[in-house]
C-alpha cells in the first residue's frame, strides 16, 4: 500500500514526533489529561488487568487485594498504562468502570479527544518507546515512569473529524492484516497437528507397513508390532536431574556469562538457547547443570498446561547455560536411543497421558512429577529400529518445521506493518483524510 503525506509539515519540537502536519496542535500531554489518583478497593470497583490486548476483566481465579483501597480507580474513557518498562505495551482506553492495580498510570481526558485515536496513538510503538525512555529504577527492563514526567510528552492534536478519519482508517486496515496473522496461526497449528501425526505413527507402528501386529495391552494405543514391547518409562530411563531456578537477571545472559534456562527452552520440541536468563555475577554456577550437546530434557513445569512435558535433544547449545528447577535432564538406559526417546514423548501416546496426569493431579496444576514421568507406558522397538526411525523422522520433520519457521517469519512481518502503519497515521506521517475503504484497498 503506498499512502500520500500531508501537503505541509512543522516542526513538532519532540524528537520522537518528528515533523507533523502543519494543522495540527502539538500541546503537552497534561494539557489534555489529568491523573486520576483516586484509590478504591476491588470489593467495590470490578478489578481489571492492564494487558497487551487492552483493559479487560480481570480473571475470577486471580487473588483479590486485602481489605483496604488498595487500587486505582478507571471510568469508562480513561487510558491506562502499566507504568513499569517489562509490560511495554499492556494499555488502552478502558471500555470499563473497575480499579487496576497501584503500578498503572490512569489518565482522565479534560479536553475533547477522540478515545479511540488516543488509544491508538498512546499504544503506539513510537509513544511507547518516548514512555519508556522517562522510567527511572535499578534495572532497565523495571524502571518505572511516573505522571510527573508523562505529562510532559509532547501529544499531537488533529481536528476530531481528522481523528475520526485516522480511527477508521486503522481499524479498517488492522483487521485485515489481523485476518492475515490469524491464517497464518491456524497453518501453522495445522502443520504441527501434522508433526505429531507424523511423529506418533511412527513410533507406535514402525516403519514397516507390513510387519504383523500384536494388540499392546494399552486401550488408548491399540496395536503396535508384534516384536515390539510395552514397558514403563522408568524402564527406559537411567536418571533424571532436575536443575536449580536462583533470582536471576531480567535479560539474556551474554556470550562467556552463565545463564539459566526458562521453562520455554523445549517448547513443541525443539530446543531454544536464547530461552534464558542471566545468573548475577554475585551467584556461583553450579557447573554440573550445566547444557550439554546431547542432553535429553523435559519440561517439569510450564504456566501452559499444553507445554508441560515438552521434550527436546540438544543438538546445539551455546555454553554456560544451567538447568533450572522447571527442568528435567534425562539420561537414557542402553536399551533406548535418547533421540527416540525424545521423539516417543513429543507423540501423541505420551503427551495424553502428560495431560491426564497434570489435569488429574491438585495442588500441583502444570507441574509433572518424577513419579508420574516414569510410569508412562512407553513403546519400545529393538534399538536398531528405533534408531531407523529417527533417521526417517529427521528426513520428514525438517521440512514441516520449515514451513512453520515461514509461517512466523510472515507473523512477524505483519504484525511489525500493523504496528508501523499505525504509528505512521496517529502521528501524521501519512494522510488518510477522505480515503474510502474502496480507495484504501486500491493504494
Amino acid at each position: 500500500m503506498s499512502l500520500k503525506r500531508y501537503e505541509t509539515y512543522k516542526p513538532s519540537c519532540a524528537e520522537w514526533l518528528g515533523d507533523v502536519p502543519s494543522h495540527w496542535t502539538v500541546r503537552r500531554l497534561g494539557y489534555y489529561f489529568a491523573e486520576r489518583r483516586e484509590k478504591v478497593s476491588d470489593k467495590v470497583f470490578q478489578p481489571l488487568s492492564v494487558t497487551k490486548a487492552g483493559i479487560v476483566p480481570q480473571l475470577e481465579t486471580a487473588a483479590k487485594t486485602d481489605d483496604g483501597d488498595n487500587r486505582k480507580r478507571v471510568c469508562r474513557g480513561d487510558f491506562v498504562i502499566n507504568s513499569r518498562s517489562d509490560r511495554k505495551g499492556s494499555s488502552g482506553v478502558s471500555a470499563l468502570d473497575g480499579s487496576v492495580s497501584l503500578i498503572n498510570t490512569v489518565l482522565a481526558p479534560e479536553k475533547e479527544v477522540l478515545g479511540a485515536f488516543v488509544h491508538h496513538l498512546l499504544r503506539s510503538v513510537d509513544f511507547q518507546e518516548e514512555f519508556y525512555r522517562y522510567g527511572k529504577g535499578i534495572v532497565a527492563d523495571l524502571w518505572s515512569t511516573n505522571y510527573s514526567e508523562m505529562k510532559n510528552i509532547s501529544f499531537p492534536n488533529p481536528p476530531l473529524h481528522e481523528q475520526a478519519a485516522i480511527v477508521a482508517f486503522i481499524d479498517r486496515e488492522a483487521a485485515k492484516i489481523d485476518a492475515l496473522v490469524e491464517g497464518q496461526r491456524r497453518l501453522i497449528a495445522l502443520l504441527k497437528e501434522k508433526r505429531q501425526a507424523v511423529i506418533s505413527y511412527a513410533v507406535t507402528n514402525g516403519l514397516d507397513p507390513n510387519a504383523p501386529m500384536k494388540d499392546s495391552g494399552v486401550e488408548w494405543l491399540g496395536k503396535v508390532p508384534a516384536h515390539w514391547r510395552v514397558v514403563p518409562a522408568r524402564r527406559l530411563i537411567a536418571a533424571v536431574e532436575q536443575g536449580w531456578s536462583p533470582e536471576c537477571e531480567a535479560e539474556n545472559a551474554e556470550s562467556g556469562q552463565w545463564g539459566v534456562l526458562k521453562a520455554g527452552c523445549v517448547n513443541w520440541g525443539v530446543f531454544r538457547e536464547n530461552e534464558n536468563k542471566a545468573l548475577p555475577k554475585t551467584l556461583e554456577a553450579v557447573a554440573s547443570l550445566e547444557v550439554k550437546l546431547g542432553d535429553v530434557l523435559v519440561s517439569r513445569a510450564n504456566g501452559s498446561p499444553e507445554l508441560v512435558g515438552s521434550t527436546a535433544f540438544v543438538s546445539k547449545s551455546r555454553p554456560l547455560l544451567m538447568l533450572s528447577d522447571k527442568i528435567f535432564r534425562v539420561h537414557t538406559k542402553s536399551l533406548c536411543d535418547s533421540q527416540y526417546f525424545v521423539l516417543l514423548f513429543n507423540s501423541v501416546s505420551i503427551r495424553s497421558q502428560i495431560l491426564q496426569t497434570i489435569s488429574g493431579a491438585e495442588g500441583l496444576a502444570n507441574n509433572l512429577p518424577q513419579a508420574s514421568l516414569k510410569a508412562f507406558a512407553c513403546v519400545l522397538p529393538p534399538i536398531r529400529e528405533q534408531r531407523a526411525i529417527v533417521t526417517s523422522l529427521n528426513q520428514t520433520t525438517p521440512r514441516i518445521d520449515s514451513l512453520v519457521a515461514e509461517a512466523e517469519s510472515a507473523i512477524a512481518l505483519l504484525q511489525e506493518r500493523r504496528a508501523a502503519l499505525i504509528s505512521a497515521a496517529v502521528t501524521g506521517k501519512i494522510d488518510v483524510r477522505g480515503l474510502a475503504p474502496a480507495a484504501a484497498e486500491a493504494a
